[in-house]
């Protein structure tokens, strides 16, 4: 007994303490993990007894001769086994490997980082082993076997709940953050990867109560220069709602305020084609300003910016940016050589000038086969192929060549050719390789356009990307974002990875949905998607909406489908955002009480008007709720639900019913023009109001029917007439001219 406490106090006496004023990590000898306790309150973090080594190494297979021949040659993990400490350096050890990690760590009060520092490989290859030491091609630079919490946010990589906090956190853009889901805990990961970048890549680990995570993530990112994400999310326009617009310009700027305004959008959201030159996705990557729009260029650009913020707007930009376009000058008449290749081949016999077939040594098994995506780069030309063999001779058949307007050419045998990485979403675009110098250059232009005034962005398009995605999502949109001046008030994005949250303050944004599924595609995705985003401190868009005229395909855009997706987004301290459209704004008969619904929403947003017990209510996505302003010309809130049977079925008047003060309502509308609702009951069961305290004319009809007007929105409160008889009403009213 008296050996074994012996041996427990010498175990404990070389433990390896890391801590701050926040936690407390204690490390085995071992390199195993053995306790995480956040100060505050003693809460334990680590699920223990997992026994998961801190740190690990990966090679594609053993290098080290012996254990080449004694161990099957694959892709192997070495777990740590041995560490000790020398002032801010750790020095770690793996199974059977020969070499060691430095891990320097940097002890701070709200975080501590951890980074790799280098290797110990002195001596430890015999000198007929020609390689550069060490072999890794990974390292974990911290894992910790977390417990589960109430909350735990994926993109952020950080469990929580009332009592504590536990994030590991990317100190830089070449950090691989991830997890691993566990029985009741979760490995929390950080690591370096040989061909990203090894040596300086970092992460910080964050422990502490749930109320100070963000300023200690803001310390991380003051430390680091980081983006502001948690500055930007702080953002007095964080959830304001904006208005899309993808051809406004300086003929019609004014058009476009109006009815921004009308809408109460405090930003205006203005896409890359409305100062563009022609051509649409084609041409991106010129970005060229239109001078048949702009005659000044930029100062015209300039100008129409500052007349938007004069109206009270903020500006801001959408841009593809890791986009070229295939009418872009990136393409034709040269492709350049810094487009991304997916997959590349040698030419196993000469290319003549004419010729339909390819033939190549490596089977192309496999290959896209999307239309429009079958794109061979081949010298200065850009060939299309039909399809492919999968046996010998490899061949691409079917061949077309120099399309996109390129310049065919001849190659030998031997040289290499690639399939192209065509954009997914419609092919007229190609990705960048984002290890070449092609993503900075445009991210100069997009910076140069920005600084016109421009104050947010739109990183649309943010998957395309050549892997490893973990990675080069960030690094596209960090390429760009570095560069504009001054740091937008808040970034969306349609795609991230875990750096993104530095960046994409504001989450991301759906593509648009029909009038007549809105509700039902809002319930599933942003509804959905909005809890769990607050688990990473992060509201989203609940937009893009589009904006829909009636006519015999549609419905069209209605007050209460925009009604229920902004009260739904306001639930969640989200914004929305709407496509503009003038002609339709123009042709649409319901366009005013649509901006007004979105009108008191916004207004509602910047007073921060609803409680969170409302917020609670609203987030019941089965029950839908109108904002009107009673009597007082204040707010109500309240809750409401479709009349379904108006003038037996017909689709033309959309009606809601809600109570208010023990008396029933009902809000109406003609969903696309003007008529008249005969309804079945006296006038004096009736008060009509344009808006609540603003009574209007009701018509009787010889058979002591109601006659009421429907077009714009109106309400009718019935006098002491319970719910059941007002739906009768409704059921048997007719629409008249």
């Amino acid at each position: 007994m008296a050996s074994a406490a012996n041996n427990n106090n010498i175990n404990e006496k070389s433990d390896i303490i890391i801590e701050n004023n926040q936690f407390k990590l204690v490390v085995g000898r071992n390199a195993i993990a053995k306790s995480l306790v956040l100060k505050s309150n003693n809460e334990e973090c680590l699920m223990k007894g997992e026994h998961i080594a801190i740190f690990s190494v990966t090679q594609e297979r053993p290098y080290h001769n012996e254990i080449k021949l004694a161990h099957p040659n694959k892709k192997t993990t070495f777990q740590a086994d041995t560490i000790y400490r020398e002032g801010d350096k750790l020095i770690v050890g793996f199974e059977l490997i020969p070499y060691q990690a430095i891990i320097q760590i940097k002890e701070t009060p709200a975080y501590v980082g951890f980074s790799l520092y280098g290797f110990i490989t002195d001596g430890i290859y015999p000198d007929y082993l020609k390689i550069t030491p060490p072999p890794a091609t990974e390292v974990t630079i911290l894992q910790l076997p977390i417990r589960d919490r109430k909350n735990f946010g994926e993109w952020l990589n950080v469990s929580w709940d009332h009592k504590a906090a536990v994030n590991v956190l990317g100190t830089d853009e070449y950090a691989f953050i991830d997890f691993e889901k566990r029985n009741g805990y979760k490995i929390l990961k950080a690591g370096a990867r040989k061909d990203i970048k090894f040596k300086g890549t970092g992460a910080a680990l964050i422990v502490s109560d749930p109320d100070n995570l963000l300023d200690h993530i803001a310390q991380v990112e003051e430390d680091f220069n980081l983006p502001k994400g948690v500055e930007s999310r702080r953002s007095d326009f964080i959830n304001a709602s904006y208005y899309w617009t993808a051809n406004v310009n300086p003929n019609n700027v004014d058009q476009h305020i109006k009815y921004a305004k009308m809408g109460g959008f405090r930003l205006m959201n203005i896409y890359y084609p409305s100062f563009e030159g022609g051509g649409g996705y084609s041409n991106i990557g010129n970005y060229e300003i239109n001078k048949s729009l702009y005659p000044n260029g930029k100062a015209d650009l300039e100008k129409m910016l500052d007349k938007i913020k004069a109206a009270g707007i903020i500006p801001g930009v959408h841009f593809l940016h890791s986009h070229i376009g295939r009418n872009s000058r990136y393409v034709t008449p040269i492709p350049d050589y810094r487009l991304n290749i997916v997959r590349s081949f040698n030419l196993s016999e000469n290319l003549g000038m004419h010729d339909t077939t390819i033939f190549v040594e490596q089977n192309p098994e496999g290959s896209t086969m999307a239309d429009r995506c079958r794109v061979l780069k081949v010298g200065t030309e850009l060939i299309s192929y039909e399809n492919f063999t999968t046996v010998p001779p490899y061949q691409f058949t079917g061949c077309v060549r120099g399309i996109d307007n390129t310049t065919v050419n001849g190659l030998a045998k031997g040289n290499v050719i690639g399939i192209l990485d065509v954009s997914e979403f419609g092919a007229t675009s190609i990705y960048i390789n984002q290890q070449t110098t092609l993503q900075d250059e445009i991210a100069e232009k997009i910076a140069n356009i920005y600084d016109a005034g421009f104050q947010f962005f739109y990183f649309d398009g943010s998957e395309g990307v050549n892997p490893p995605f973990g990675i080069n999502v960030a690094l596209a949109q960090y390429k760009v974002f570095k560069r504009l001046n001054p740091q937008p008030l808040f970034a969306e994005g349609a795609a991230k990875s875990h750096f993104s949250w530095h960046i994409l303050s504001g989450g991301n944004a759906f593509d648009v949905f029909r009038p007549e599924v809105l509700k039902k595609e809002v319930r599933k995705w942003p509804a959905e998607e909005a809890p769990r985003m607050r688990q990473d401190f992060t509201r989203i868009n609940f937009g893009w909406l589009g904006y829909f005229v009636p006519d015999e395909t549609t419905i069209g855009t209605q007050p209460d489908m925009l009604e229920y997706v902004t009260s739904v987004a306001a639930a969640w301290d989200c914004p929305i955002s709407i496509h503009s459209n003038i002609a339709a704004f123009e042709a649409h008969p319901r366009t005013l009480d649509n901006m007004e619904v979105m009108r008191r929403w916004e207004e509602v947003r910047a007073k921060k008007w609803l409680t969170e017990e409302q917020k609670k209510e609203l987030q019941n996505l089965d029950q839908e709720h109108h904002l009107l302003i009673n009597e007082k010309g204040e707010f109500e809130l309240v809750p409401y639900e479709q009349i379904t049977h108006v003038a037996g079925d017909s689709k033309e008047v959309r009606a809601f019913i809600f109570k208010k003060n023990s008396e029933y309502y009902v809000i109406y509308w003609h969903a696309t023009g003007n008529r008249k609702l005969k309804l079945p009951v006296k006038s004096s069961k009736l008060t009509l109001y344009r808006s609540i305290g603003e009574n209007e004319l009701i018509t009787q009809s010889p058979e002591n029917y109601s006659i009421l007007p429907v077009g714009d929105m109106r309400y009718i409160k019935f006098n002491r007439l319970n719910k059941k008889d007002l739906l009768d009403i409704f059921a048997k009213a007719e629409i008249i001219d």
